[in-house]
């Protein structure tokens, strides 16, 4: 008799469990998640590094171990969107910041468009932020 009572006691608390658990996830929407500059400006040049944060904008906290799966650099924001860069990702220094290193051939603005999947949501974050390389 115990036996049986214990595995129900089991059963119905896995049973809160994932019922708790698929409610908690679905009150996050993708949609509630940016990428910022950490710095508006750069030196325009090779080698340079641009970071930016990955934030919720509901706790306004920021977001670690987002996978980065797409990102290009380029100048569509002075029109000239054949002339991109290589951007490659480097470690962040702190929780939610994610560093790439490019070569900005020229003063000007540019475009970092960044594609990031996050752990346990559904969809993908995709942002554009303009950076402006300086002489």
């Amino acid at each position: 008799m115990k036996t049986f009572s214990f595995a129900r006691a089991v059963r119905a608390a896995l049973i809160a469990a994932a019922i708790g658990g698929t409610s908690t996830a679905a009150l996050a929407d993708i949609k509630d998640y940016k990428f910022e500059l950490v710095d508006q400006s750069v030196q325009a040049g090779p080698d340079k590094v641009i970071t930016v944060r990955l934030v919720n904008t509901k706790t306004g906290k920021p977001v670690p171990d987002a996978v980065i799966f797409a990102s290009r650099l380029d100048m569509a924001p002075d029109g000239m969107q054949e002339m991109a860069t290589k951007v490659t990702p480097m470690p962040g220094t702190e929780p939610g910041t994610y560093r790439f290193k490019a070569t900005l051939g020229m003063a000007g603005r540019w475009q970092l468009s960044l594609g990031a999947k996050i752990q346990g949501e559904t969809g993908s974050v995709e942002n554009k932020l303009v950076i402006t390389a300086q002489k």
